[in-house]
């Protein structure tokens, strides 16, 4: 009888972790991941080179790195479709990439704008690639350390406006993603 109780209890456990909801820190966690593993995916297309994303980029064959590869796909849709909104963005937003405040500001003034009719995928994979072309361009313009700017801003930026939209659908590794 008290195996019984201890496997039903353990049981319980279990269902538990897979059905509760991602965390806040998760799922800007998670954002950021996929931010570093879609700016260096577009660094490559580019062909300038940047330090290597860190450990908590998608690891290959999890679900974040299934929503990592249609983030891809989706974000080369819409840069196919706009191309010209996706690519030189420092230029486009007349800004100076050395200094920090600037770039900040600058992205977070874009996201708010991409989301100031409401939240849908289409335009977070939007936010995506607004973070890579301007990362692009700070590697081009000998900036790099903006890039780790840029994913922790897009990651705030999440934390402040996305977070309780991805909680109502499950996280990014909900089967509703994208």
């Amino acid at each position: 009888m008290e195996v019984l109780r201890r496997s039903s209890v353990f049981a319980a456990e279990v269902m538990e972790v897979f059905d509760r909801s991602p965390t806040d820190k998760e799922l800007v966690s998670q954002a950021k991941a996929l931010c570093r593993d879609y700016i260096n995916s577009r660094l490559v297309r580019a062909g300038v080179s940047w330090s290597k994303p860190e450990c908590n980029a998608p690891v290959p064959g999890g679900k974040l790195a299934e929503v990592s590869t249609i983030l891809l796909r989706l974000g080369d849709e819409l840069e196919y479709i706009r191309p010209n909104v996706y690519r030189n963005i420092a230029r486009q937003l007349n800004i100076s990439l050395h200094s920090e405040t600037v770039v900040t500001d600058a992205f977070l003034a874009v996201a708010a704008q991409i989301f100031t009719a409401g939240i849908t995928w289409g335009k977070v994979v939007s936010l995506y690639a607004v973070a890579a072309g301007l990362a692009v361009d700070c590697v081009r313009h000998a900036q790099p350390a903006m890039v780790h700017t840029i994913v922790d801003c897009l990651g705030e930026f999440v934390r402040k406006t996305l977070v309780t939209w991805l909680k109502r659908r499950g996280g990014w590794t909900s089967r509703s993603v994208l």
